[in-house]
């Protein structure tokens, strides 16, 4: 028989009911055999009577107590028949220790000061509406539905023959009220055709602790209202077919742990297991969220549990491990420490007060095979997190998907593999992050899309290698930074001896970076359909550090970029599809050319000439532009003589036929006057060719001074006109007077010229058109420069 005890927690008993209780009087009885021993038989009934109100027949529904609250004590005992406590109002604490019940015992609509069984075997319990205004405990407790026996609440249930609405749990705690904490320690409840727990609507005050419980079928919990922490610690939770925990609008007061439980030695330590989804939208928690060092895991191939997720919608994920959509966390979300997940982590429209950690957690799921694929490891989208994003040394195997999503702190991750080839492996559209965006030392299989994101510090990128990106219609990009925000730098560079590698181009189209874009060290692939090793096209940034390691594989493309300060290497200029540089615009270069260092800028126009296919004026004039506003004007008048010697070369290789006399009327120029920005030639020129002249006209004589009949002869040459006897032959004016068309020195039209002198005047006074227009055009070009 029970015997009743006075006061308030049981010698030896510790507040989380771990500890060994003193060594009963007789040998203890094992409720967990298989077939119990019958010495030990008590009659539920025997143990109700002494509540029973005399003639009455019914249990008291009030009693006097005494200062110190009984505690009805039952131990080793093998309860028979129905322990029935339905609708009673008791102010006892019921304690069974060592027992096995022949039926579940029944507190439903009760009101008790508390509820314990430690080691005991229950067939289940049937708790609801309960309350309790001390703890509830079942420690190191049995807990196994007999399939056999007709209970509505118990019975092993299809759902085709199982009413809707009707319980169909081990434990049940639905609309129940504890005025203290829930302790399920060690506790093993099975009942994998239906629900281990059901506890909708459970209020708890204190906590709910499940240290190392074993769970095998459904642990509900929607609607739980806890005002401390919920603890799964070290637990097993096996559902394969469905929710391993449905904690649908839990609220929780404190922390929501579900990591490894490192009571004991380390060898004994026990890791959160979770075999089914864990289904907790709209979770609220006032402090953190830990699976530290948890397996959480959902059959990829098996049927999809929820009809609604039976869908071609994109943006579902029909097979979760952790499902938490519009959650409100106060703290931070621990998913790291050797986490191991299969399914997705899916947390969408979601609110972090703290951090989210990643940090060593290895998240897989199924790669798709047909659209749409549903293979994502991680979907954040929406999501607002108040701190950081840490995910140094994890490992991923499907999309990262953290579209839209809001950091106010940073994203550190450093030595992490993702892995999702030929498709997206992280997507974070429009995305904003408030510090800076860490993505260093990864190695990552599949497209970097970072598309429109707006990062307040910097993107560093240093040292990861990306490659196998996805490849579809409107292009291929192992990196996409198309329309980024950057308020400080993009690092795109190596760390130390490992480069950053991107097999697949870089684009960077319309990116807006405050200070700088750094290519140091860095080895661009392209793919080779599209290509194009790097697209910074539109791209604005304060300083372009192109220096990569390795000569680009493909085209860098550069139109319409500008940038305050170029640096670069010949590296840059050797890519294998050359440079498109169109209205590229630069307004200095990193190292200033030397007015009197003419090497430099001979390599840079053979580079400039080398890189791009075809003739280009726009780099010239960028080159020339540049050079004279660092008041360079010498070197910027070769840039632009350079770039008319590329002109006709050009349009000689269009003319087929006349090709060859565009090539002579362009070394002519060149030689002459250098197109116009080396007008000191034409005077030489002019210089040259008077005393040619002088020398050609005044050491020859004319056999027109033979003939007095018909030409007037004065000294060596004849005149056309007769009354032009006053004239006096001079052959220096006379040349003079060719070579300068504009004015006339009286000379020019005056004198008889025949056979060899006939065309060699017309020869000096076609030089001398050419050599004047020259001049005039240098001159102009000075005046208008200056001007400007």
């Amino acid at each position: 028989m029970p015997g009743f005890r006075r006061g308030g927690r049981e010698p030896g008993e510790g507040e989380d009911g771990q500890v060994e209780t003193v060594e009963p009087e007789r040998p203890p009885f094992d409720p967990f055999a298989p077939s119990p021993d019958r010495r030990y038989e008590v009659n539920a009934a025997d143990l109700l009577r002494p509540f029973i109100e005399p003639g009455s027949g019914g249990l008291l529904r009030w009693r006097k107590q005494a200062t110190n609250a009984p505690i009805v004590q039952v131990e080793d005992a093998y309860i028979t028949g129905k322990l029935d406590l339905r609708a009673a109002d008791l102010q006892y604490l019921f304690r069974f220790e060592r027992c096995r019940f022949e039926q579940p015992p029944d507190v439903r609509e009760a009101n008790l000061l508390g509820l314990v069984f430690r080691r005991c075997w229950l067939p289940g319990l049937k708790a609801r509406n309960f309350r309790s205004r001390n703890d509830v405990r079942l420690i190191r407790c049995l807990v196994e539905v007999d399939s056999g026996r007709d209970d509505s609440e118990t019975t092993v249930r299809r759902a085709d023959d199982l009413e809707r609405g009707l319980p169909d749990a081990a434990v049940n705690l639905t609309d129940a009220v504890i005025e203290g904490s829930v302790v399920l320690t060690r506790t093993r409840i099975f009942h994998p055709r239906g629900k281990a727990v059901q506890a909708d609507r459970l209020v708890i005050t204190g906590a709910l602790l499940a240290y190392r419980l074993e769970a095998s079928g459904e642990v509900r919990v929607p609607g739980l209202r806890a005002g401390g922490n919920v603890n799964f610690s070290g637990a097993t939770l096996d559902n394969p077919e469905g929710f391993a925990l449905n904690g649908n609008g839990m609220q929780i007061g404190g922390s929501l742990l579900c990591e490894v439980d490192n009571y004991g030695p380390r060898a004994d330590r026990r890791r959160f297991t979770a075999n089914g989804m864990l289904f907790m939208p709209s979770l609220n928690v006032a402090g953190d969220i830990v699976f530290r060092g948890g397996r959480l895991a959902v059959d990829q191939t098996g049927e999809i549990v929820v009809d609604a997720w039976k869908t071609g919608d994109w943006y579902v994920d029909p097979r979760p491990s952790l499902i938490a959509d519009r959650m409100h966390v106060e703290g931070n979300v621990e998913l790291s420490d050797q986490l191991d997940v299969t399914g997705t982590i899916r947390m969408v429209n979601a609110h972090l007060g703290g951090s989210l950690r990643l940090a060593g957690a290895r998240i897989k799921v199924l790669r798709g095979q047909t659209p749409p694929f549903h293979d994502r490891a991680v979907h954040l989208d929406g999501s607002e997190i108040n701190g950081d994003i840490d995910g140094k040394g994890m490992w991923s195997e499907g999309q990262l998907r953290l579209a839209d999503v809001t950091v106010r702190g940073n994203v550190l991750v450093s030595g992490a593999t993702f892995f999702h080839p030929e498709r997206d492996v992280i997507s974070a559209r429009r995305s904003t992050v408030s510090g800076n965006l860490l993505l260093t030392d990864c190695a990552v299989a599949g497209t970097l899309r970072l598309q429109g994101m707006t990062v307040g510090g910097s993107i560093d990128l240093r040292g990861t290698d990306v490659g196998q990106p996805e490849i579809t219609d409107a292009g291929s990009w192992a990196v996409d930074l198309r329309s980024v925000q950057i308020a400080r730098s993009l690092l795109l560079m190596a760390n130390r001896d490992r480069p950053f590698r991107a097999r697949g181009g870089v684009t960077m189209d319309g990116a807006v970076v405050k200070r700088q874009i750094d290519f140091t060290g860095a080895e661009l692939v392209s793919t080779p359909r599209d290509g194009i090793a790097l697209d910074a096209g539109d791209t604005v940034a304060d300083e372009f550090v192109l220096a990569p390691e390795v000569p680009p594989e493909g085209t860098v493309v550069l139109r319409r970029a500008h940038c305050g300060t170029l640096s670069d290497t010949p590296a840059l200029w050797q890519a294998t599809g050359g440079l498109e540089l169109e209205d590229f615009r630069y307004d200095a270069l990193d190292t200033p050319i030397d007015l009197r260092d003419d090497t430099t800028v001979k390599t840079r126009l053979r580079m400039l000439h080398d890189a791009m296919p075809g003739y280009r004026p726009g780099p010239y004039d960028q080159l020339a532009t540049m050079l004279r506003t660092s008041g360079n004007e010498e070197h910027a008048d070769t840039v632009l003589l350079k770039k008319q010697q590329y002109r006709y070369e050009s349009l000689a290789h269009g003319y087929r036929f006349l090709g060859l006399g565009v090539r002579l009327w362009s070394w002519l120029q060149r030689s002459m006057v250098g197109y116009g920005y080396r007008p000191v030639r034409a005077l030489a020129w002019l210089v040259m060719l008077l005393v040619a002249g002088s020398l050609w006209f005044g050491l020859r004589s004319d056999e027109c001074t033979l003939d007095t009949e018909r030409f007037e002869v004065i000294g060596e040459r004849c005149t056309v006109n007769r009354d032009d006897s006053g004239l006096e032959w001079n052959p220096v004016l006379y040349t003079a007077d060719l070579l300068v068309p504009i004015a006339d020195f009286g000379n020019k039209g005056r004198w008889y010229m025949a056979d060899e002198d006939k065309w060699v005047s017309t020869g000096f006074t076609a030089m001398g058109w050419v050599l004047a227009t020259t001049v005039a055009a240098g001159v102009t070009r000075t005046l208008r420069r200056n001007g400007s």
